[in-house]
Parts: C-alpha cells; sequence; structure tokens
C-alpha cells in the first residue's frame, strides 16, 4: 500500500485519495448511504466490478454487512456522515465482542460553518461517541491528511482487527450551503 503524497506544485485530490486507499487496502465492498462527501468513492466503486458498492437504507447495516463480508475473507468500509454515526452506536457492539476490521470514513456535519441546527448535537458527539464504543478516530482537515490518515486507519484495522474510523472535518469538504 502506498501513502505517498502528491508532488510538488501539484493539487492534492483527497476525494479520490479515499478511493485510491480503499482499493490499494483490498476493499471489496463499500456501503453507505448516499453522501455528497462520498461522492466521488461512491461513483468509482459504482464503476468498478472488483468492488461490491451497497446502498444502505440505514448505516447500522453496514456493519453487519461487513461482518459478513470479513466471515466470507474479504475487506469492506462503511462510508456515512457524522449523523449516522448515533445509528451505529448499539450495533458497534457487534465489533467489540466479535473484534472483527471495521473500517469507517465520516463526513462531518455539524462542524466548522454548519447551517442546520440538526446536524449539531450529533456533529459534536461523532468522535466521543465512536470512542466510547472502542472506535479508533483521526481526523482530517487538511487534503493532504487524508490518504496518510486513510492508509493508517485501513492498516490498524485490517492487521489488528480494530475498529477505526477517519473523520473528515466540514473544513475539507467544503460549507454546505442551504438552497432556497
Amino acid at each position: 500500500m502506498s501513502d505517498a503524497g502528491p508532488t510538488p506544485g501539484s493539487q492534492v485530490d483527497w476525494r479520490h485519495d479515499v478511493f485510491r486507499i480503499l482499493k490499494e487496502a483490498d476493499v471489496k465492498h463499500m456501503v453507505y448511504v448516499p453522501d455528497a462527501g462520498h461522492s466521488t468513492a461512491i461513483r468509482l466503486a459504482d464503476e468498478d466490478n472488483a468492488i461490491n458498492s451497497v446502498v444502505l437504507t440505514t448505516e447500522e447495516e453496514g456493519i453487519g454487512y461487513l461482518a459478513g463480508a470479513w466471515l466470507g475473507g474479504e475487506r469492506g468500509a462503511l462510508l456515512m456522515q457524522s449523523s449516522g454515526v448515533g445509528n451505529c452506536i448499539n450495533t458497534l457492539a457487534l465489533q467489540a465482542c466479535t473484534r472483527f476490521p471495521l473500517l469507517m470514513v465520516v463526513t462531518m456535519r455539524g462542524d466548522w460553518a454548519e447551517f442546520n441546527a440538526w446536524q449539531n448535537p450529533m456533529g459534536q458527539a461523532t468522535e466521543k461517541a465512536l470512542n466510547l464504543m472502542g472506535v479508533l478516530t483521526w481526523r482530517a482537515d487538511e487534503p493532504q491528511d487524508v490518504a496518510p490518515l486513510l492508509h493508517g486507519a485501513a492498516s490498524m484495522a485490517f492487521n489488528g482487527d480494530a475498529a477505526c474510523a477517519l473523520l473528515l472535518g466540514q473544513r475539507l469538504i467544503g460549507e454546505k450551503q442551504w438552497v432556497k
């Protein structure tokens, strides 16, 4: 697996880095609830015949799906928004009790410059909630941090049977605008 950064003077394409690092980690299943922050990785997974791209109705379904994929000998990743972490809290007990590798990539809401007050409570509690459930977390707020942090999280999840999450900060994703 490579975590080499961009060449000097080049622009870091963190959205493509998410897909590239997951692919390099031999992820065969990307499960997600649709989210604009993950749209590039989702589109690339949909276009890649080597990856099973699965739309979920709710995020906690992804934890069970990925446990099954691991039992079948394949790796997967759960892509979700911070609001979806709240849906997963009880289901994270499955990983805590069975110790299968669980890799999550979480786009943050309720973070910097949030326009939707409903996103704030879970957005502010996301990292703490994950940590309380035994999930190791890292946060990327700069494009150049995404690839090395996701590489490290994937390595720790798949080589150490750990639950790991990379949080993609709202400053990285960009300010969301209310569309009237």
